[in-house]
């Protein structure tokens, strides 16, 4: 399962597809130069609409309204929080360096700090292993120890799970750790795209879970003039969470 999803992962990059049109109008163009002609003109068409923020921008907001930026949670009522992985850089880019490597998930790790000064005694679970196939270099949970040090968090009140390579073995590790009741409620943090899926997860592995989304990336609305194309990370991100709703229903983990 988790090599199908590092394949079908190329399916989430705009840059893909216009390469197989490209390739596929190199192989027809020998032959039959017209028909060449109109998958060059597809290639061309989805270079042009990947730039058009508001088609992202759509699918993403359909899955960051499902769960919305929650109010003040009492932390109190908890017994802790989880974190999911995601907010770091790969790996091997933190070799050599003392540096956590984050990148623009942050907030999932940044919100600890708020829900403990509410509740200094809140137990916090980081949940993420490598989830590179071909990963080298510290794990995700060895590089969110070192955020969590610069932000002034004593590591040793922080429970990390180091060996999880996606969202259904968060959930399962996670619930592995001693001293961790699943049964008792925990906020879980994650990625408002993310947390349909997520919370689905956790949920089918029986954890009592109250989703805190952030890291938003849609907003209420986009504008129809908005274009870039530099925008291919929200096609990635939102075309990475539908395919891995689908997957994880057709196998049973939601």
């Amino acid at each position: 399962m988790f090599l199908l999803s590092k394949l079908l992962g190329l399916a989430t990059e705009p840059a893909f597809w216009i390469l197989l049109l490209l390739l596929i109008a190199l192989v027809r163009l020998p032959r039959r130069p017209q028909a060449a002609q109109r998958w060059v003109l597809a290639a061309t068409a989805s270079l042009l609409l990947a730039g058009w923020a508001p088609l992202p921008d759509a699918l993403l907001r359909h899955l960051e309204r499902q769960y919305p930026d929650p109010p003040s949670l009492p932390a109190q009522r908890y017994a802790g929080v989880v974190v999911l992985g995601g907010a770091t850089e790969s790996g091997y880019v933190s070799e050599g360096t003392a540096e956590p490597q984050v990148n623009g998930a942050v907030e999932r790790m940044t919100t600890v700090l708020p829900l403990l000064r509410q509740a200094p005694d809140l137990a916090v679970v980081f949940t993420g292993g490598e989830g590179e196939y071909f990963g080298s270099g510290p794990s995700e949970a060895d590089r969110a120890r070192r955020f969590f040090v610069q932000m002034g968090l004593d590591p040793e009140r922080i429970r990390f799970e180091s060996q999880s390579r996606n969202t259904y073995e968060n959930a399962v590790f996670t619930a592995r750790l001693s001293g961790i009741d699943p049964q008792q409620p925990w906020i879980l943090i994650t990625s408002a795209s993310h947390m349909p899926r997520a919370i689905a997860v956790f949920r089918k592995q029986g954890w009592n879970v109250t989703p805190y989304s952030v890291d938003f990336n849609a907003g209420l609305e986009t504008p129809w003039t908005s274009y870039s194309l530099g925008i291919s990370g929200k096609w990635n991100v939102a075309l990475h969470e539908y395919l891995g709703i689908l997957a994880y229903r057709l196998s049973g983990r939601i």
